[in-house]
């Protein structure tokens, strides 16, 4: 099938069962649909076989299969993948948070820029009233009051009265609209600097929030509550493995388990626990970038201190770029403030992705199912092999790697997130951490930790052959792709041999932005591609 045509019949599908879904009151987005479509395609038991014909009948059990699953508000799997979803849409690193809310800042200040730049002010009148959208366009850029506060206007005209009177105007209005611009921000700095030094001699500063005092207080709170959400966590996850270990030694045990989709459970806390600490990193990253600046800050307001002291007049070649100095570390606090609230809001909308656990896990059953057991922590399942390392005189043609012999060790890029491998394909689905002082496995450029030294030594014996099994458990558990970092696994369907064209890309369109939705479109237009669709356009 030409690309086109596939791309067509994607959206078509992806469309018929959004459709679907809303008429049962479940609003979807298009990214969880493309993704759920894949999964549906990827799990062996549905059937869909890309080397035989795709006809009306497979698609209209495609879209049933996608609809079910998607309507199935108890299955922690479906959890799992709209956290993924929700996460992959909302989430990126902070510099790029950072970029977003500048080129948002910059858009919204753009009208009113050209309203400055654009000014053909003559009178008297006119001039005046450029001046007050100066001023007004100061305080948007600065954020530091509402240009509505009679107040805050007053104290910022003076400040820029001060640097730059009315009567220079006249020249302001001679520029070119690029320098125009240019002239603009530097004056905002300026004057931003001028009112922060202002505030800190306690002579103004009006409708100034106090952002170091409002970080001071949010980042522990913040810290804190995640500690808090991330200790929950890991003692349910911490039980759920316990009881998954127990089933793989007593197979009866888990076919009486099944109905309580313990795995599945795992697999939503464990998620949930990777995207908590992603954020918890992210806030510490704050908290030293705060630190840092409130150094900085009060380095800066002493510097001012010095040079203005006692003086009637100081060259402006002195203070002017301490006051730009200032604004812009002032604009950082304000940055890292944006960047605690996004982050804030992130933790707490990850929560309902959690709802199946209450209804499937009363605390009565869970106590039930944990009797005689022995729940292990993390860090005391990598305590109790510490010692038992793998001996490189067993191993003449593999490279083992050791933190006393490894540069850069802690950095190395680990397969599974750091899960032990061969214990996840050897059992059903168990999802252990590794020990990377065991000895790491390097194997065609990709690096594989164990919890054991025996789990590492079956695992070198043959590695293809539990990549593959992990592979293989990922079909039928699509939330592992992203879980495990799988997705280069499942980008495609054809083999590289049969491939006409191995650089495919998805579409480029708006309805394609995010990490999951670029994977699994990728995917899918491959599939259409690999199978004869008869007759589904239309």
């Amino acid at each position: 099938m030409p690309p086109t045509q596939a791309e067509s019949v994607i959206k078509n599908i992806i469309r018929e069962i959004g459709q679907e879904c809303a008429s049962h009151g479940e609003i979807v987005s298009e990214t969880l649909v493309a993704f759920m479509v894949k999964a549906v395609v990827l799990d062996p038991s549905n059937g869909f076989n890309i080397d035989r014909t795709l006809v009306k009948t497979d698609v209209q059990k495609l879209v049933k299969l996608c609809v079910t699953r998607l309507l199935d508000s108890k299955n922690p799997s479906l959890d799992t993948i709209k956290m993924q979803v929700y996460f992959d849409m909302n989430y990126t690193s902070r510099e790029d948070f950072l970029e977003e809310h500048h080129r948002v800042l910059e858009s919204r200040l753009s009208s009113v820029s050209r309203e400055i730049t654009d000014n053909r002010a003559s009178t008297r009148e006119e001039l005046e009233s450029l001046y007050q959208k100066i001023v007004s366009y100061m305080l948007l850029r600065s954020g530091l009051g509402s240009p509505t506060d009679i107040k805050i206007v007053r104290e910022t005209t003076a400040a820029l009265q001060s640097v730059f009177p009315q009567a220079e105007l006249g020249t302001f209005l001679t520029l070119s609209k690029m320098d125009k611009e240019c002239q603009l921000k530097e004056l905002t700095t300026i004057v931003t600097g001028i009112r922060l030094f202002n505030r800190d001699c306690g002579k103004g500063g009006e409708g100034i929030d106090d952002l170091p005092a409002i970080l001071h207080e949010a980042i522990p709170a913040t810290t804190q509550y995640i500690d808090s959400q991330l200790q929950n966590t890991q003692d349910q996850l911490y039980h759920y493995t316990a009881i998954l270990e127990k089933v793989t030694k007593n197979p009866l045990m888990g076919k009486e388990l099944q109905q309580y989709m313990i795995k599945e459970a795992l697999y939503n806390m464990r998620q949930y626990e990777i995207f908590l600490q992603i954020i918890l990193s992210d806030v510490i990253s704050c908290a030293q970038e705060v630190e840092m600046m409130m150094k900085q800050l009060a380095a800066q307001l002493e510097q001012l201190k010095m040079t203005i002291r006692s003086k009637t007049a100081v060259p402006t070649s002195q203070v002017f770029p301490i006051f730009i100095a200032l604004a812009n570390l002032w604009t950082s606090f304000q940055d890292e403030t944006v960047l605690i609230s996004i982050l804030s809001n992130l933790t707490t909308h990850l929560e309902p992705f959690l709802g199946a656990h209450e209804v499937l896990f009363p605390e009565k059953i869970m106590q039930g199912l944990l009797d005689d057991m022995t729940v292990k922590t993390d860090a005391s399942r990598i305590k109790e092999h510490m010692e038992y390392k793998v001996h490189l005189s067993d191993f003449k043609k593999l490279e083992w790697l050791f933190p006393e012999t490894t540069e850069n060790f802690d950095k190395l890029l680990i397969q599974y997130r750091g899960f032990c491998g061969y214990t996840f394909a050897t059992t059903d689905g168990l999802l252990l951490p590794g020990n990377p002082t065991i000895g790491i496995l390097k194997h065609k450029e990709k690096y594989y930790t164990f919890n054991t030294r025996d789990a590492a030594y079956s695992f070198a014996e043959n590695p293809e052959k539990y990549i593959d099994l992990i592979k293989e458990k990922a079909k039928k558990h699509a939330e592992l792709i992203q879980l495990l970092e799988l997705h280069q696994q499942f980008e495609t369907l054809i083999p590289y041999s049969q491939q006409r064209d191995n650089s495919i890309n998805p579409p480029q369109n708006t309805f394609l932005q995010t990490h999951i939705f670029h994977h699994s479109c990728h995917f899918l237009k491959q599939f259409c591609q690999s199978s004869f669709v008869s007759d589904l356009t239309r």
